[in-house]
């Protein structure tokens, strides 16, 4: 199983980037996390673009369509989701691979609900399937952990390998049903 873990920030020191990095440390053999780095290459969204894409999204398509889940980690800025990652999902919406794509969504910062809140209102504007038992909450923050540690520290690390096996179960075809299902939770 292939999944692009996506951050929604730019910082060298980003927490966000932090756990998605732990969860690549986590991964069990059969789950590959790759690290998506070209969100600082983006040109803004321009639909007159898309004719010709820029290289950058070019390959950020490539590795989307590669892709058998995304996980996406971002921070809040001003109660919102960042410019970074709202600029790479406006360069997403009519890339007709990410329709369908199973996304988990974490959350370093249980307080930046409203940014949470937004980030899953776009994806599934965008329809993509949140994978809810994969979409968790890590109270990082503030919580003065660093990185080398998150691995080995039992509230975090946890979490990280329950979210990656709920994605993994996620996309594991059903054996009633024809297809793949997605656990979504509550209507």
């Amino acid at each position: 199983m292939k999944i692009l873990a996506i951050c929604g920030s730019l910082r060298a020191a980003s927490i966000n980037a932090a756990l998605l990095r732990t969860a690549r440390r986590l991964a069990p053999p059969e789950i590959e996390v790759t690290l998506c780095s070209l969100l600082g290459e983006l040109p803004l969204f321009n639909p007159d673009l898309e004719a010709a894409l820029p290289a950058s999204v070019a390959l950020l398509h490539a590795q989307v369509a590669a892709a058998d889940a995304l996980l996406i980690a971002s921070p809040e800025y001003a109660h919102g989701v960042t410019g970074v990652i709202k600029n790479m999902l406006d360069w997403l919406v009519s890339f007709e691979p990410f329709v369908n794509k199973p996304v988990a969504v974490l959350n370093a910062s249980p307080r930046a609900h409203h940014a949470d809140a937004a980030l899953r209102e776009t994806l599934k504007t965008m329809s993509a399937v949140i994978v809810e038992t994969a979409s968790i909450s890590v109270p990082l923050l503030g919580s003065g952990i660093a990185e080398p540690a998150m691995a080995s520290t039992p509230a975090i690390a946890q979490p990280l390998r329950d979210a990656l096996a709920a994605l993994r179960n996620a996309l594991a075809p059903s054996p009633s049903i024809s297809g793949t299902t997605f656990p979504v939770g509550p209507p």
